[in-house]
């Protein structure tokens, strides 16, 4: 489901989180023509990197596919980018789902600039442990040739898996401190944007590596990873890489709590927690993660990922990475058998999405379908069924002329708000405030603090659940 709904129409009321968007706006304005690092000539030209694919279509490892809902914008962002870092063997794939007023820029910004922060902090960190290695191996001692003799054929072995061991922990420590910086830095250099208003507007995010065999994942939000894998039949099994980071789960609620942030749902969606202000009924943040949303970052909304790790094995064949949209009306096992049944790879993502348009309208005839964004990445390419196709002309001439119209929005500064009943849920209260210059409350604080305390991958199991929509 989304995750902020307006309760009465687009229109913001007076004392709400929306019509505090116009007055911080104006006073961007007022106060300076500082513009974000991106601009569109700089997007334009990272859009024609070899590799990286953002738009509907496919390669010989991934399939992309995303549809806008009923909702107004399409909201959704994707991403595949192959030899990742200049690496023949790493591929990068996200999906971003955004919300709010300006959700869907927040969506697309995150999607263009993350990769190149998380590639910049993982370079950086790789330099960092060469230099340390070669100062070890210029301090340690080294095995007399006669000693080597003496090491037995098991001993050499052991001696091997332990290196092997310890290689897949280094490649995961890196890439986990990388994603660290990387969701740090992008959350704070949001906060900075004057053509991007992210006060009450933020995205999710999912995103992975895959360095050979070593898959790490970085997840904000409630977008989700799963894997298809074979069993000891050899039947399909559906395993959920990530934990859709609701508010109501017990770490994330508590953090809220803690910070004077309200968890509660509303009589009309019992089984939708939403994030509160403390003393106002907004913006009702139905996520406990998020870039953006510095309405609530002050009252327990991190945008610090959960990572994870798998050494990926010959019986894992694609990894589906999908917003909401997809896992509100499909469980994991009927995801992962679409997927699987889809009459050829390069078509996955688009069946995936069919289907669960078609599961929106049966499951809820009365409400709108919501946006969807999938990625496919296939993980034995090598024996694949592909028909290969790639982003057309006319899907890229789509994409310029969207983003061109959003620059012109962006400037003349009268962007109407495209989907505000699709992020936040907005009651009549009080005025919500700005977000102090101070900041008591940043977010490199908490990371220390939550990085731990608040794993909500520890013994939490979520299944393919629904949810009431309106």
């Amino acid at each position: 489901m989304g995750s902020c709904l307006s309760s009465d129409s687009r229109s913001p009321h007076p004392g709400s989180p929306a019509s505090a968007i116009k007055k911080r706006k104006n006073s961007k304005k007022r106060s300076g023509s500082r513009n974000s690092s991106f601009d569109f000539h700089k997007e334009e030209l990272l859009h024609r990197v070899p590799g990286r694919m953002f738009l509907n279509g496919s390669s010989e490892v991934a399939s992309l596919f995303s549809q806008q809902g009923k909702k107004g914008t399409n909201q959704d962002a994707m991403i595949v980018w192959e030899n990742f870092g200049s690496r023949e063997d790493t591929v990068f794939c996200g999906v971003f789902d955004g919300h709010g007023p300006f959700g869907h820029m927040v969506a697309k910004r995150v999607r263009d600039a993350l990769p190149l922060k998380l590639s910049t902090h993982w370079e950086v960190n790789i330099k960092s442990e060469d230099v340390l290695r070669e100062i070890s191996l210029n301090t340690g001692s080294s095995l007399y040739p006669e000693d080597a003799v003496l090491i037995s054929a098991e001993e050499s072995r052991l001696s091997i898996d332990v290196e092997e061991t310890e290689k897949h922990l280094e490649v995961f420590q890196t890439l986990k401190e990388s994603f660290l910086k990387a969701y740090k830095v992008m959350d704070r250099e949001l906060r900075s944007y004057t053509n991007i208003d992210c006060f009450c507007s933020g995205t999710t995010s999912v995103t992975l590596v895959k360095q050979g065999e070593n898959l790490v994942i970085g997840n904000v939000g409630d977008s989700r990873a799963v894997l298809g894998t074979r069993g000891e039949d050899d039947s399909l099994t559906a395993v959920q890489l990530t934990v859709d980071l609701k508010p109501d789960l017990p770490a994330e609620f508590e953090r809220i709590r803690k910070c004077k942030g309200r968890v509660f749902s509303l009589q009309d969606e019992p089984d939708v927690a939403r994030v509160w202000m403390p003393n106002s009924n907004s913006p009702g943040l139905a996520m406990a993660r998020a870039f953006g949303d510095f309405c609530l970052k002050d009252f327990g909304v991190i945008s610090v990922p959960e990572i994870s790790y798998r050494r990926l094995s010959e019986k894992d064949e694609f990894i589906v990475l999908a917003t909401d949209g997809i896992w509100d009306v499909l469980s994991n096992d009927e995801v992962v058998n679409i997927v699987d049944s889809a009459s050829s790879r390069s078509s996955a993502a688009r069946s995936l999405v069919e289907e669960a348009v078609r599961a929106w309208k049966i499951t809820y005839p009365t409400s709108k379908v919501d946006d969807c964004a999938v990625v496919c990445l296939f993980l034995d390419s090598n024996s694949n069924n592909f028909s290969t196709a790639s982003s057309t002309e006319d899907n890229d001439k789509t994409f310029v002329s969207m983003e061109m119209s959003e620059v012109s929005n962006n400037k003349g500064g009268a962007l109407s708000p495209p989907a505000l009943n699709r992020s936040c849920t907005v009651r009549e209260g009080e005025e919500v405030s700005t977000v102090s210059n101070e900041e008591a409350s940043e977010q490199d604080e908490l990371l220390p603090k939550t990085e731990k305390e608040w794993s909500a991958l520890d013994g939490v199991a979520v299944g393919g659940s629904k949810y009431k929509k309106k």
